[in-house]
């Protein structure tokens, strides 16, 4: 396994709660793992992603900036999948309420438009995670 050359790292508070989810319910494949420090990196086809539970092992924190849900405020991931509809019906499966409904938006680079079916859930620590399935691109509508 070749590692990204971006690979976001999420302090989450209860690693076994988030492995499951990012597991069990978005798709992803553990690629190794430390259970005794709360880590696990995190595959999906070509997206990697690692966690690591808050106070075991190394904690990456900010002087006087406490660790306060929703962690990652005003940033969300995009992930690309195959078919986000299969990750609609298993949030939908696990009880998970979508933080904005599946769409499909386009949007315009240079003179063309590229298209994703995409949705945001929030994680169970409130990062924001916008999965998408790419459309394609078409001629820039203006």
């Amino acid at each position: 396994m070749r590692t990204n050359a971006l690979v976001p790292e999420l302090a989450v508070s209860d690693w076994r709660t988030s492995r499951t989810f990012y597991r069990d319910v978005i798709g992803f494949q553990v690629a190794y793992e430390r259970p005794e420090e709360g880590f696990s990196f995190l595959t999906l086809g070509d997206a990697q992603l690692m966690i690591d539970q808050i106070g075991i092992g190394r904690t990456f924190g900010i002087k006087d900036a406490p660790l306060e849900r929703p962690f990652g405020r005003g940033l969300n991931l995009q992930i690309l999948v195959p078919a986000v509809s299969i990750i609609v019906d298993r949030l939908a499966a696990a009880g998970v309420t979508l933080y904005l409904p599946l769409e499909e938006k386009w949007y315009r680079r240079d003179d063309y438009e590229v298209g994703n079916q995409q949705f945001v859930v929030a994680d169970p620590d409130g990062y924001l995670l916008r999965l998408f399935e790419d459309l394609g691109k078409r001629r820039a509508t203006r």
